[in-house]
């Protein structure tokens, strides 16, 4: 499937601008954003491009800015090439993980690397909610547990929980080009413990996990923890992220409404990671 770039252009340009449209647009299906000088650049699947939409949303402006928007197609096999060319740079977190593409030669040495094919922007650590999943990664003790990656994307973070020494990773996403992304990932990284699956939260059984990894969109979060908590082994946790501080207090009570506890939270420019646990009594 295609993806729609739009590019916004605010006037007069203010960073609070962009983040407030930004939030506006992940609730209306935007998957991925890069913030301009000018204003933002937003991603969404060519299947939820409505422009109807996106003029209410500019319409709820403040009158004291002009947004002006500009569509454009761009085709699967064209990703690699955008993000070679823009976005991917070697990422570093914590001094502990580098993750590079197959294309970078000049990054450090880490006691973790991760090679990422750039097919999407949630995928290659550069984003917040993906970088703040990965630092709670690093400081988990993931050894032997069971863990569940749910709008996996690249397989980032599946596969970064397979190098911290989970005992096997479930990895599931709508999206079949982020399917075959995590696939084709887990091979490059050696990574031999990860299944990969298509689909949705409907695609979840019987089996049960330590840890969940849901990095998506506070929508599909809140209708999907209700599906999420009863596989959730007790005692064990669930990062929830792809959401904006302010929607903390929903995504709270969703998880408390299917019974998790909420521990902690972590937030960068506005984007959150919140930590639920399920009582072990």
């Amino acid at each position: 499937m295609n993806t729609i770039k739009i590019t916004f252009t605010i006037s007069p340009a203010e960073s609070w601008a962009s983040e407030w449209l930004t939030a506006q647009l992940a609730d209306s299906g935007f998957e991925s954003f890069v913030e301009t000088a000018e204003g933002v650049e937003a991603y969404i699947a060519e299947d939820l491009y409505n422009p109807a939409q996106i003029e209410e949303i500019i319409a709820g402006f403040s009158e004291n800015f002009s947004v002006s928007w500009l569509a454009e197609t761009i085709a699967e096999q064209n990703w690699n090439e955008v993000w070679e060319k823009n976005y991917f740079k070697p990422l570093v977190i914590q001094n502990r993980c580098v993750v590079r593409a197959p294309f970078h030669d000049d990054y450090p040495a880490c006691e973790y690397e991760i090679v990422i094919e750039p097919n999407m922007a949630f995928g290659t650590g550069n984003h917040e909610t993906t970088s703040m999943m990965m630092e709670i990664l690093l400081e988990e003790e993931l050894a032997g547990k069971e863990v569940l990656d749910m709008g996996c994307g690249t397989g980032i973070l599946a596969i970064l929980a397979s190098k911290r020494g989970a005992a096997h990773i479930t990895a599931i996403d709508i999206d079949h080009w982020a399917f075959e992304a995590t696939v084709e990932n887990a091979q490059t990284n050696h990574i031999e413990n990860l299944t990969a699956w298509q689909g949705d939260a409907s695609r979840l059984g019987a089996e049960t996990y330590d840890l969940i990894l849901a990095n998506i969109q506070k929508n599909v979060l809140i209708n999907d923890l209700p599906v999420y908590a009863p596989v959730l082994r007790k005692g064990g946790k669930i990062l929830l992220s792809g959401f904006y501080l302010p929607d903390l207090d929903d995504i709270r009570h969703a998880a408390q409404a299917s019974g998790l506890s909420f521990k902690n939270y972590r937030e960068r420019n506005n984007w959150t990671v919140a930590i639920f646990e399920k009582p072990a009594n």
